[in-house]
């Protein structure tokens, strides 16, 4: 059974830094592209991160230069390395695992298949 879990959210101070892990398990993931979402209260999903087999990577804009996503193939881990961070960075963040994308940076909901519980940041001003 492939199972996701995401720590190393927490409250910080803005323009502080946290860095989220994601452990999988059931499988090998070190084919599949992989990425990081975020659910603000009251607000839609957002895409954050992506990186695929290759180590390629692609972020969105709000986090360009902010938020590195990396991977560790043996430990089966994808982290997301958030730096100055901002009061609206504050989300549940969700790491998923796209089985059908290897080479490929997915960056909808619907191109990932198994999704993590989420762990909250919250970033006070």
């Amino acid at each position: 059974q492939v199972q996701l879990v995401e720590s190393g959210g927490g409250l910080v101070q803005a323009g502080g830094s946290l860095t989220l892990s994601c452990a999988a398990s059931g499988r090998t993931f070190s084919s599949y592209a992989m990425g990081w979402f975020r659910q603000a209260p009251g607000k839609e999903s957002e895409f954050v991160a992506a990186i695929n087999s290759r180590r390629n990577t692609y972020h969105a804009d709000s986090v360009k230069g902010r938020f590195t996503i990396s991977r560790d193939n043996v430990k089966n881990t994808v982290y997301l390395q958030m730096h100055s961070l901002k009061p609206e960075d504050t989300a549940v963040y969700y790491c998923a695992v796209a089985t059908f994308q290897r080479d490929n940076l997915p960056r909808l909901e619907r191109e990932f298949n198994y999704w993590g519980q989420g762990t909250k940041v919250t970033v006070s001003s």
